[in-house]
Order: C-alpha cells, then sequence, then structure tokens
C-alpha cells in the first residue's frame, strides 16, 4: 500500500495547521466545572479563519468555489482539528455540502453549495437515529404530498443543532427508501430539546411534526443516505485519530518530565510498554482510518464494499480513543484530573466520539456479515 498523500492533500493540511495553531483546547469553560453547555455557539472567529483559508470548501468543485479535493484531504484537516479540539461543524457541514454536491439536484447546489463554501450557510447532520442505538434512516419518516414532503419522527443528539443554518435528515418512505431532507432551523413543525455532550457542548433532539418541505428541499438520490453516513463516520476517526495523537504527545512530554525515585517515570519498564500499546493503537488507527477514506475517496472496488474498511476503522477508532486516553489518565496520575490542565478536556471528548462512533462489538458484526455475504477466497 502507499499511504503517500499528494501535494494539494499535503497542503490543506499544513494551511489547516496554521489555522488551529493558535487555538486554545481550554478558551471554553471545563465541561467538569459546568452544569449546562460549556458555550452558547461554536467557534465563530475560528470558523471565519477556515474559511478565509479556503478550508470549509475543500471537497467542493471550483464551480462552487471549492479546491476539488477528496475525503482523504479532509481527514487530514479534521485530524489536525481535533488536536486542538476545534469547536466547529467542520465535519457534518463539509459532509452534508459532499453528499449535495454528489446527490442534489442542479438548483439545490447552485443555491447552497457556493455559500455553504464561504461559510455563510452552515449544516449539519442527524445521523444518531431515534436512541442513539437505532438506525437513523428509520427514525423519521417522509412522504409525498404533492410537489413537497412532509417529515414525522425523533433523531436524536444532533450536532450543533441550534447554532446551523440547515440540518439533513435521513428519512424512510413508504417504499422502504432512505430520502436526506434539508430542514431549515425554525421549520414550521419542527423543534429542538436541549441535549448535551459528555465534551460539554450542546446537542440536539430534533422533533419533527408534519414539517413540509419544498421537493428542491429533499433529495431521493439512491445510496446518498449510505455514502453520507460512511463518510461522517470515516471523518469522525479522523478527529480520535488526531485526539489520540495529541493525548499521546502529552503523555509522552509529562512522563520525560515527572520523576520518581530519581528518574523520569518514563524510564520504568511499566509505562514504556503501556504507551507503545497505545503508540500501536494509533498506527492501526491510523493505517484503517486512510484505507476508510481512500476507498470512500475513489470508489475503488474491493473485496468487501467500502463499507467493509469503513467499520474496520470504527472497531479501531472507537477502542483506540478510549485506550489512548485512558492509559494518559493512568500515567499522568492526580495530575490528569486537574482541571486547570487540558487532558481532562480531551477525556471528555474522546468519550464523545466513541459513543458517536458506537461500540466497536456492534461494528464487528456488521463486519462478519459483509464476510458471510461476499466470501474471501
Amino acid at each position: 500500500m502507499d499511504f503517500t498523500f499528494t501535494e494539494e492533500q499535503q497542503a490543506a493540511a499544513e494551511a489547516a495547521r496554521g489555522v488551529f495553531a493558535g487555538v486554545a483546547p481550554d478558551a471554553v469553560p471545563s465541561p467538569s466545572l459546568t452544569p449546562g453547555a460549556v458555550a452558547d455557539d461554536f467557534d465563530r472567529p475560528l470558523w471565519r479563519r477556515l474559511a478565509d483559508a479556503d478550508l470549509l470548501s475543500l471537497l467542493l468543485a471550483e464551480e462552487y468555489g471549492g479546491a476539488g479535493l477528496d475525503a482523504v484531504a479532509l481527514c487530514l484537516v479534521l485530524r489536525e482539528s481535533a488536536k486542538v479540539l476545534a469547536r466547529v461543524p467542520l465535519l457534518e457541514s463539509s459532509a452534508a455540502m459532499a453528499a449535495v454536491q454528489a446527490y442534489g439536484s442542479p438548483e439545490l447546489k447552485a443555491e447552497l453549495l457556493a455559500r455553504a463554501g464561504r461559510g455563510e450557510a452552515v449544516l449539519t447532520v442527524a445521523a444518531h437515529g431515534r436512541t442513539g442505538h437505532d438506525p437513523a434512516e428509520f427514525a423519521v419518516t417522509a412522504r409525498q404530498d404533492g410537489a413537497g414532503w412532509v417529515l414525522d419522527g425523533v433523531q436524536t443528539a444532533v450536532p450543533w443543532a441550534y447554532d446551523t443554518d440547515l440540518v439533513v435528515v435521513p428519512a424512510r418512505t413508504a417504499v422502504d427508501r432512505t430520502v436526506l431532507a434539508l430542514v431549515p432551523r425554525g421549520a414550521e413543525g419542527a423543534s429542538l430539546g436541549e441535549q448535551f455532550s459528555t465534551s460539554g457542548e450542546r446537542l440536539g433532539e430534533l422533533r419533527l411534526e408534519s414539517v413540509r418541505l419544498a421537493g428542491r428541499e429533499v433529495i431521493d438520490a439512491e445510496g446518498a443516505w449510505e455514502w453520507l453516513r460512511e463518510l461522517l463516520a470515516t471523518g469522525t476517526c479522523a478527529l480520535a485519530l488526531g485526539l489520540g495523537e495529541r493525548v499521546l504527545g502529552m503523555t509522552s512530554q509529562y512522563a520525560s518530565k515527572r520523576e520518581q525515585f530519581g528518574y523520569p517515570i518514563a524510564t520504568f519498564q511499566a509505562v514504556a510498554v503501556q504507551s507503545a500499546d497505545r503508540y500501536i493503537d494509533l498506527r492501526a488507527m491510523e493505517a484503517t482510518l486512510w484505507q476508510a477514506a481512500w476507498r470512500i475517496a475513489s470508489g475503488a472496488p474491493g473485496a468487501l464494499p467500502a463499507s467493509g474498511d469503513v467499520a474496520v476503522a470504527k472497531i479501531w477508532a472507537s477502542e483506540g480513543v478510549r485506550r489512548v486516553v485512558q492509559t494518559a489518565q493512568h500515567l499522568h496520575g492526580g495530575f490528569g484530573a486537574d482541571v486547570d490542565y487540558p487532558l481532562h478536556r480531551y477525556h471528555a471528548w474522546a468519550k464523545h466520539l466513541e459513543l458517536a462512533l458506537g461500540p466497536a462489538a456492534a461494528h464487528e458484526e456488521a463486519l462478519g456479515e459483509l464476510l458471510a455475504a461476499h466470501p474471501l477466497g
């Protein structure tokens, strides 16, 4: 395998490092000390800097003001964003834009994409179903009514729901097909209930009661939701990787300075072995991430559908990010729980990502079903 990135992909990552260089992970109140949301909105100044650096329009074609890059480039940027706990809907908005570009009508593309690429319109995606444990596409029903559509149902834990302009909602039709509905914030019949993530960010339970949308606001192309779901999952794996790399770096720095019995604890065999195990976790997370992102970006055929590669990446990311932050907390001792030190924030974000990805056992089961349906040999 050749995981060498193209010049354009490397340039995107370099631009992201420049934009995120000034971001402080502790710029908002600690989730450990805040009973509600840590902030009322996402980081709008950072969002504007991302727009100015053309990092919001990475996946858009040139005709919409974009760079025409792919999922690999997006994951490189997301990886950098997670290292500083960037509080922006970069994954959700980028993935939603990409889905509109790939499957939306010419009218919808012309109306939305250029504005979204400039950061003027912000999108998010409802991807967690009614409870967080059921498929998102079954949580909302969509029925046609003349030239429009009517939506009913509930989606839980919608990220940035209070702060974005449109929520992309997967919904099931009477003929057992999934459509993507672009629900404007404040649409008649749509309401939000406050929820909070482990990271202290405000989520929204989106309730839809006979919400009417025009035909152009619904994407009914075959495979649109499946493609968007896999891109979101792969992007979340990229966030887990970036967060894990930063946490292991913090642990390495701490262990090289913290002394016990006159020696840095990094020289102790037990510490070195645990750190080495977590390094292996990160390398496995990285390899499986790029495999999944490459399959999505290239559409290349394989022994299994791309969803198989995504499942493997999710298995490693979900368990790997948890192991990395747990080991970091252990090796930091009581210092890791100090709210004046940022490690506890990374732990809270890691738990949010782990929950968003879902349990590794479920992905292993899905992978087993794919293997049964596509025997290797």
